[in-house]
């Protein structure tokens, strides 16, 4: 009891009625991995448009496909990606370092937050109109500074006021400052007794010639940038290859393709092309099937650009999808053929591009209209963006993929580009497998998912029978109000789904090592692939 009974009267105690609600997780958040313009490389980035790609990583860069992968994420009805970017340095004598070092004076050295060329276009500037110093936090007449930093790639400008260089523990120590508040460059190196010197001012032929205290050629050093000694200009790298996804010890040190170990969930995993070839390694297909099944996330999987006719396809499957592209997995999808599109970079040229990142656009279209248990295929899944498939696809070609788990992307008249195929890599006839279809593996991995998380509240409970109670009202109701949705075969709940944890499921022994069992079923929706309408004549009705 909460109180003690010491008085007449009565008492009100609340008891806790055992109901803990189970939220369903989002089930197309999808993850990018490549190179990048500009960004963080050491943690995953969530984006919920294209314009914050444009804003963080750069937008569209002709060096790599990740820009384009992920504009066509958001134009197909994505609505949130995570994305890692990756960086290789140059090597050898004369190699440019990532990062740009931008030397303002002898006493303050600053260097860009990230890699890349886009750090080589930065300027900083000086003044001392400041607030009145304040001798309380050790402040004198000359230790007040206003820094001013602009990315010329884009034309931000920062303003960092009342900085100092000394003393170190002052709350406006500029060091800490720009670590905590700027987006484009950190200290590299300070002097912790005088401030830099203050920028030059603009004179009367600078204004008449239209120039800002940003611009070359002012009579007075109105800015300093990345130029002269102690000062270095940065590079965009080089072509990255499959070890900085993968490499030794990349996943303990959350490096890489690893570096989504830092994130709390995706769904869906693309690795857009990265060989000059237009290609990804099949090791390192393998590698990120591996990684997908341990996050419960499906990968999808390109077709190779050398796969002109069908016939390049069935002669694949032949030898193994899992020599030619690195997997044949439950948790993969392959998609044929590739799309062409006019490439911005490149006066609107019409090119080849991967189809990845379009189809997990429709993907998080059809599960935030229809849900994860739609077969993301059909009229509605059109690929917006795409005027031309690279092959082109008859019925009787379909035909010959679909048995293979390949799914095929079609163009019907008045429909234009769409999806039209729902199986797994799994899905090939010949398997015969449980995991067929693309809808039925993402629904288990939607209830692995969202029960995995919703079941955190049972650890060191009591284990017996009122637990065990708990366990089914709450798993029994969250399956019912999915039965209500539609995600389910049947027309009642026990022919739908059962949620069973008793003392069958979890015997004495069970319960002395600390274990309890808890048994779910559903019965999963399939997609109607094959519509079959029979047609007969009937005779007229006829005298007797």
């Amino acid at each position: 009891m909460p109180v003690q009974l010491s008085y007449p009267g009565v008492y009100v105690e609340e008891v806790p009625s055992g109901v803990r609600t189970i939220t369903g997780v989002a089930t197309s958040i999808t993850a990018f991995v490549g190179r990048a313009l500009r960004g963080p490389t050491t943690d995953p980035v969530t984006l919920t448009s294209y314009g914050d790609f444009e804003r963080i990583f750069g937008g569209l860069w002709k060096d790599s496909m990740l820009g384009f992968s992920v504009r066509d994420f958001f134009l197909n009805g994505g609505s949130t990606a995570v994305v890692v970017r990756l960086y290789k340095a140059e090597t050898g004598g004369a190699a440019k370092p990532g990062k740009a070092v931008l030397k303002f004076d002898n006493n303050l050295t600053l260097e860009a937050k990230d890699e890349g060329l886009w750090g080589s276009s930065l300027r900083a500037r000086v003044d001392t109109n400041t607030r009145p110093f304040d001798a309380s936090l050790g402040e004198t007449s000359t230790s007040l500074f206003n820094l001013y930093v602009r990315d010329g790639t884009t034309g931000v400008i920062e303003e960092h006021r009342n900085v100092v260089v000394t003393p170190l523990d002052h709350p406006r120590f500029v060091t800490k400052v720009l670590a905590n508040e700027s987006h484009l460059v950190t200290v590299s190196a300070v002097s912790t007794t005088t401030r830099p010197g203050a920028s030059g001012d603009l004179v009367q032929n600078d204004l008449d010639n239209g120039r800002t205290v940003w611009d070359d050629g002012n009579a007075n050093a109105t800015s300093a940038k990345v130029a002269g000694a102690g000062s270095k200009v940065s590079s965009d790298g080089l072509a990255i290859t499959a070890a900085e996804f993968t490499g030794g010890g990349f996943e303990a040190a959350k490096k890489g393709l690893f570096t989504l170990e830092k994130t709390d969930l995706f769904n869906l995993l693309v690795i857009p092309p990265y060989k000059s070839d237009n290609t990804v390694d099949p090791a390192l297909v393998t590698a990120a099937d591996r990684y997908c099944q341990k996050r419960r996330a499906m990968q999808i999987v390109d077709a190779l650009p050398s796969w002109d006719e069908v016939s390049d396809v069935t002669t694949a499957f032949t030898s193994g999808f899992d020599t030619a592209l690195g997997t044949n997995s439950k948790n993969a999808v392959l998609y044929f053929p590739r799309l062409k599109q006019p490439n911005p970079l490149k006066d609107n040229q019409v090119e080849t591009f991967a189809a990845g990142g379009t189809v997990a656009g429709v993907i998080a279209r059809t599960d935030a209209t229809r849900g994860v248990w739609k077969a993301p295929a059909g009229l509605d899944a059109t690929l917006n963006g795409v005027p031309e498939l690279s092959v082109p696809l008859t019925d009787a070609e379909i035909g010959l993929l679909n048995p293979l788990g390949v799914n095929c992307l079609r163009a019907l008249p008045g429909a234009g580009r769409l999806v039209w195929g729902a199986r797994t890599m799994r899905g090939a006839d010949l398997f015969a497998d449980e995991w067929k279809y693309l809808p039925v593996r993402r629904t288990a991995l939607f209830l692995e998912e969202s029960l995995f998380r919703g079941t955190q509240w049972v650890v060191f409970e009591p284990n017996d029978e009122p637990l065990w109670a708990q366990i089914r009202l709450n798993l029994g109701t969250f399956m019912n109000n999915l039965f209500r949705q539609g995600a389910f075969q049947g027309s009642t709940p026990r022919e739908a789904y059962f949620v069973k944890c008793d003392k069958e499921t979890t015997t004495q022994a069970d319960i002395d090592l600390g274990i309890v069992n808890i048994h779910v079923g559903f019965a999963p929706l399939k997609p109607a692939e094959f519509v079959v309408i029979r047609l007969q004549q009937i005779a007229g009705q006829t005298a007797a």
